[in-house]
């Protein structure tokens, strides 16, 4: 009997410091990350995929990663890649991970990017699919803020380049700003992001 509870405590032991490895990894990534070491952070969250199959966070930062490197690519080759492997890592993550309303919102944050990039070629492609994307995340997570600013934001500039008004959209803006104040994560390593970008829109709304 003796035995079979040391064998328990190794194995909790076990488990309890790859939790703290995958912490620690994560935490380093993240680090690198926030000092601008924005490719360093990538290969760390790689190894972490690699080390921590279960996992979906890894995946999903590396496909955060490179969905904003993407934001200002002109040369197309270079976007294609990185949003190539965006989609690959958030597959990844999909995989592991169902019916996840960051996953989708990620999923829309990438498309946009495509509609970004060249919106002759790929606003009709993914215009509908991306409202259809923020829609879903809203409905498994009503108070995402996240899912709300960036439904909302991407209505707006849809509003703006179609001429329409803009008033609903910046409202949505506004009542996503209430939602991040009262956003509590699941982790400190969970999606907690959208808040600066959402209070400069709010800003650009009043202007």
């Amino acid at each position: 009997m003796k035995n079979i509870i040391i064998i328990a405590l190794l194995v909790m032991s076990g488990i309890a410091t790859a939790q703290t490895n995958f912490e620690k990894g994560m935490t380093k990534a993240f680090t690198l990350w926030q000092n601008g070491n924005m490719d360093d952070a990538e290969n760390m969250f790689e190894r972490i995929a690699k080390a921590e199959p279960k996992e979906w966070l890894p995946s999903y930062y590396i496909a955060q990663i490179n969905s904003l490197k993407s934001w200002n690519e002109k040369d197309g080759t270079v976007l294609k890649a990185q949003l190539d492997k965006a989609q690959e890592h958030l597959d990844l993550a999909m995989t592991i991970s169902e019916d996840n309303a960051e996953l989708m919102v990620m999923q829309a944050q990438i498309f946009t990017n495509w509609v970004v990039f060249d919106g002759m070629t790929y606003g009709m492609k993914y215009g509908a699919k991306i409202n259809e994307l923020y829609s879903k995340a809203l409905v498994l997570e009503p108070k995402n803020p996240r899912a709300t600013f960036c439904k909302a934001d991407w209505n707006l500039n849809s509003a703006k380049y179609f001429g329409q008004d803009t008033a609903p959209f910046c409202k949505d803006i506004e009542a996503s700003l209430k939602l991040f104040d009262t956003f509590k994560p699941k982790s400190e390593l969970h999606p907690n992001w959208g808040k600066e970008r959402a209070v400069m829109v709010a800003k650009e709304c009043k202007a």
